[in-house]
């Protein structure tokens, strides 16, 4: 597998990995295998969306060097086992990349954003990914859960406005109160789940991603809580000494403080 001529930064990066990973290189680094690495890709994917949230180019530039050196890593792993190096991961993506876009690179023209979308999706079925088996299970639930209904709604399994899931969401809530009052533990375990998927296909038909929302809901929750946890400390209270109602009336404090 010869590697192409490659940008100077890029040599200079793999130049450190093969260092890194020589008989007399880091411990460390000649310790880790694709398994004991497969959590530090996922950490350093959600720093890189962390920086990139906070709008905080330079964090942003940093963690995207270390998601970057993950995919050095790992491939110079898949090297050693004589599967692929760098330069194959390089040239596949942009094979697909040109092969994916025939209006950019090939002789289709005069596509919009919605037809180009559409050949996209097309182009994937071709290639027998894109469809509801096809997404990771690694994905975090909401995520998975959000990309699961939007692949089936290509293939037309939809609602075509928003009351559609939202009158499911009144049947599947319905549901779980029926098996909460039947004390049945499996049938909450399933028909929560059938709930939650239930908020995933209301938030796909409003345009809104699950994930995000939920991280939102989380921060501000942090945020008023953080605010009851103060206002007890200086009152001389401890959280778990608190009464609910003086808790409650902190809660609805810290919301007037946020809206104002």
């Amino acid at each position: 597998m010869a590697a192409p001529q490659r940008p100077a930064e890029i040599q200079r990066l793999r130049r450190i990995m093969q260092r890194l990973r020589a008989p007399d290189g880091c411990p460390w680094d000649r310790r880790q295998t694709l398994e004991s690495l497969r959590g530090y890709l996922l950490e350093e994917s959600y720093e890189a969306v962390e920086a990139l949230d906070r709008d905080d180019a330079a964090a942003h530039a940093e963690e995207l060097g270390d998601l970057l050196f993950q995919i050095v890593f790992q491939s110079h792993i898949r090297q050693e086992q004589g599967h692929f190096d760098l330069a194959d991961v390089i040239d596949g993506i942009c094979d697909k990349l040109e092969r994916r876009h025939p209006h950019v690179f090939g002789d289709e023209e005069g596509l919009d954003e919605e037809q180009v979308a559409v050949r996209w999706h097309a182009m994937k079925r071709s290639e027998g990914k894109g469809t509801v088996n096809d997404v990771p299970q690694a994905l975090p639930a909401l995520m998975r859960a959000q990309k699961v209904g939007r692949r089936a709604a290509r293939t037309g399994f939809d609602w075509p406005d928003v009351v559609g899931p939202l009158r499911k969401l009144r049947e599947e809530i319905a549901e779980l109160e029926a098996v909460i009052a039947a004390q049945d533990t499996p049938g909450m375990h399933a028909e929560l789940g059938d709930v939650l998927f239930s908020v995933v296909n209301v938030a796909r038909h409003l345009r809104v991603d699950a994930e995000h929302a939920l991280t939102g809901t989380i921060e501000r929750f942090q945020r008023r809580f953080g605010y009851v946890q103060r206002e007890l400390e200086a009152r001389g209270l401890a959280t778990e000494e608190a009464e609910l109602d003086v808790m409650n009336a902190l809660w609805d404090e810290a919301k007037a403080q946020a809206s104002s």
